[in-house]
């Protein structure tokens, strides 16, 4: 998870996203999970894709193997 996090924050930084949440307190509700959540801002849907799918990112994705299971979700937003 260090690899992970040392790689994925500037691959993310780079491709224009902005950390809102990492971690903290969390009230999981119905059939929400209580887990480690965070959220970040990119200015477009487009944006997002590219960042995730972005070789640095792929780079930290690799650093995790098989270390964590993952809910990854890109969610364009509304104004």
């Amino acid at each position: 998870m260090a690899a992970y996090n040392k790689l994925a924050r500037p691959a993310v930084e780079a491709g224009g996203g902005r950390v809102l949440v990492r971690g903290g307190r969390v009230v999981a509700y119905d059939a929400g999970i209580a887990e480690r959540t965070v959220l970040i801002e990119f200015d477009s849907f487009e944006q997002a894709v590219a960042a995730r799918e972005s070789a640095a990112y792929r780079e930290a994705l690799d650093a995790l193997s098989d270390g964590v299971e993952r809910d990854f979700r890109i969610v364009e937003g509304i104004d």
